[in-house]
């Protein structure tokens, strides 16, 4: 079964999520932005949202998360919960 590492920044608007995308691409690092700039509970870990496999998340995050390649900031990506920033860490397909 095919499953992923990934980490996230979730933000309630789109601006906002492309303007820590900018920061991140001029060299922030990911994990700082998460703790100080992420709705997520996971933002105290970084955004690390640990292993899953795929149909866990929703399927907007889904299709990135398994798609993307790795290592690669991604998003903006809406879903219900708003803005995502999303990194695929690892992935075994």
């Amino acid at each position: 079964m095919a499953n992923a590492s990934a980490r996230h920044i979730l933000v309630k608007t789109e601006a906002e999520c492309l303007a820590l995308k900018d920061k991140i691409e001029q060299g922030a690092d990911f994990a700082a932005m998460a703790k100080e700039h992420s709705l997520c509970p996971s933002g105290g870990q970084g955004g690390d949202l640990g292993r899953f496999g795929r149909g866990q998340m929703v399927p907007e995050f889904d299709k990135v998360v398994f798609s993307a390649p790795l290592n690669e900031v991604q998003g903006p990506v809406q879903t219900q919960f708003g803005y995502h920033l999303l990194e695929v860490t690892e992935r075994n397909d």
